[in-house]
């Protein structure tokens, strides 16, 4: 008997005698089906790029970001991931047309992409699965959304650590963005896979601050960290504003935060969420939000999204995109940047996640590299509260089935 040929570590394309399942093809952009590594140009690096969920709103709102700043080099490749036989699949094709109509001038190689095993970018963004009801009169079913989503994280998740090579940055903006990041870091290790959450959370935390101090959101700085949800810790101790001195700002922070703890933030925005979102479901949307603006920051923060979920038709694709924008834009420019991030705590961090184990978001120094702890030190109450988020996403990982069938 005729021994067997090793088998290839990345085919070029299908193996002989294999179905061909619809792969790359020239009319959709799929010319180059081996992984390039990134290149160094300068102080930037070569990217290409990859979206899971690319056909949702979220989806198409990031990849006409990318394109519109020029993330991407022209020498790159984007892939647009759809699933096979869904709806996806079929507004991929004219997702793609409208893209290349629109940026031709300078856009990089765009691909359709059907199967998780054609997922050869450097990046891969994570935003397929399921999202929370926008009626706010639905019934909402969180463990059936995390279980649902934990099957997509699984498949794309095993697909990458099956292709060899480098393993891929993987950014997670799925929701639960901590389940998510803890199934990619299991198949692919930790040091490239980040959650866009908590950069997410401290673009609007931010924004509520100038807002309230009559400055724009660059003049500030400070973190959101914990979860991308009921656990999500403001870390005003990390909070600075350029242009006002520290005891006036003290002053300020103490007025937002009044004889409110973070213990008792999970339990407060619950009840502010359900009862704006409620005023929604009555048609009471201008009060709605007129109640939420006298809100402290970082509730205002916290709850709004939900507000906008719920009144703007789809979801908060705006932010959502802008957030994993930045992100991939720090990878590429090459130039170390501190941001808050969920990534996977293994006991061995410093900064913020010292001796923490799990899943959470703590100030990182993230480039293209990997990610390291960032030298930051919460204050004894922040700490705690991340211990908290910490723990509220190991129970929800903890629920979640071994193999996916």
């Amino acid at each position: 008997m005729a021994r067997r040929r090793p088998a290839r570590p990345r085919a070029r394309g299908p193996r002989r005698g294999r179905r061909r399942r619809g792969r790359l093809h020239p009319e959709r952009g799929g010319h180059r089906q081996r992984r390039r590594p990134f290149r160094l140009t300068g102080g930037a690096v070569t990217l290409s790029v990859a979206i899971i969920g690319s056909a949702g709103a979220c989806g198409r709102q990031l990849a006409a970001q990318l394109l519109d700043r020029r993330t991407i080099a022209p020498t790159a490749c984007l892939q647009l991931v759809v699933h096979h036989d869904g709806i996806s699949a079929t507004e991929g094709h004219g997702l793609r047309a409208d893209l290349r109509d629109a940026f031709a001038d300078d856009a990089p190689t765009i691909e359709l992409v059907e199967y998780p095993e054609d997922v050869v970018a450097d990046v891969v963004v994570m935003l397929a699965g399921s999202t929370l009801p926008s009626d706010p009169n639905a019934a909402i079913d969180r463990a059936g959304l995390a279980i649902g989503n934990f099957a997509v994280f699984r498949e794309y998740a095993d697909a990458l650590a099956r292709r060899g090579g480098p393993a891929p940055w993987v950014v997670v903006q799925s929701n639960p963005v901590e389940l998510g990041v803890a199934v990619f870091a299991e198949a692919l290790g930790p040091d490239r896979v980040i959650g866009a959450g908590a950069y997410s959370d401290t673009l609007r935390f931010r924004r509520e601050i100038a807002d309230g101090l009559g400055r724009r959101r660059p003049q500030v700085r400070g973190f959101m960290v914990g979860q991308h949800g009921d656990h999500l810790v403001p870390a005003w101790s990390t909070v600075a504003v350029d242009g006002i001195d520290t005891d006036a700002l003290a002053d300020w922070i103490g007025g937002q935060r009044r004889d409110r703890s973070l213990a008792g933030l999970p339990d407060e925005i619950r009840i502010t969420r359900d009862a704006l979102v409620a005023r929604v479901g009555r048609g009471e949307i201008d009060e709605a939000f007129r109640v939420l603006a006298g809100c402290p920051a970082d509730l205002r923060a916290a709850v709004k999204p939900f507000l906008v979920h719920c009144t703007a038709g789809r979801t908060t694709e705006m932010v959502t995109a802008h957030a994993v924008a930045d992100l991939i834009g720090i990878l590429t420019r090459g130039t170390p940047e501190v941001v808050s991030v969920q990534v996977a705590l293994d006991g061995a961090s410093a900064g913020a996640g010292a001796g923490l184990t799990g899943v959470g978001a703590i100030p990182v120094t993230l480039d293209h590299a990997g990610w390291t702890p960032a030298p930051v030190t919460l204050a004894p109450d922040e700490a705690t509260a991340l211990r908290c988020a910490l723990d509220a996403a190991r129970a929800l990982r903890a629920q979640m089935p071994d193999r996916v069938p």
